[in-house]
């Protein structure tokens, strides 16, 4: 019976009325309540017919206030370095501790939406909690003066780090010269 069809010719009365002509079944006990009280209509099995057109979802998409934040989250911090940590119940990723605090600090009032999101990252960030930018999307457009002062400052820890590596490698009483020839003569 794996492969019959018959369920898709006449109704199911039909065939066990047939059944019981040939003798095969014994007569059930709805087989007389059916016969005496048919339905208005036969149920017979129809092959749906095909949609043609865009089919309309009926279910509507649910979003949520923060899941914007949550967007633009990922969209400029990326999902972060390691996965989610699912085992643990009271797991909280990085992404939630953000909405969590940016939800906070908007009950709070005191600083305004243009700015709401650059500063909940640096409350978190001084709480503990590095975000690393992905470098494609910029939150707040910078001052050329801010972008100067920052380039610079940065320079400058550079410049006194490599000084720094020069006074220790003179201190050990290695020149850079020399190593360099031991790297290309490595066999005297």
């Amino acid at each position: 019976m794996a492969g019959n069809r018959l369920h898709r010719s006449g109704s199911v009365f039909s065939r066990m009325r047939n059944l019981l002509r040939i003798g095969v079944v014994e007569k059930p006990l709805w087989f007389d309540v059916y016969a005496a009280f048919p339905p208005r209509r036969e149920p017979v099995y129809k092959v749906p017919r095909p949609r043609y057109g865009k089919v309309q979802d009926v279910i509507r998409a649910i979003f949520y206030p923060e899941d914007e934040v949550r967007a633009r989250f990922y969209r400029v911090y990326g999902s972060g370095p390691r996965p989610f940590d699912l085992s643990q119940s009271n797991y909280k990723s990085t992404c939630q501790r953000f909405v969590e605090k940016y939800n906070e600090l908007k009950q709070e009032g005191k600083i305004e939406e243009e700015k709401l999101f650059e500063e909940t990252g640096k409350a978190l960030l001084a709480g503990g909690i590095l975000l690393p930018r992905r470098g494609t999307d910029k939150v707040a457009p910078q001052d050329h003066h801010d972008a100067e002062t920052r380039d610079s400052a940065s320079h400058l820890r550079l410049q006194t780090v490599l000084e720094e590596m020069q006074e220790k490698k003179d201190q050990e009483g290695q020149t850079p010269e020399p190593a360099l020839k031991q790297k290309e003569n490595p066999l005297s």
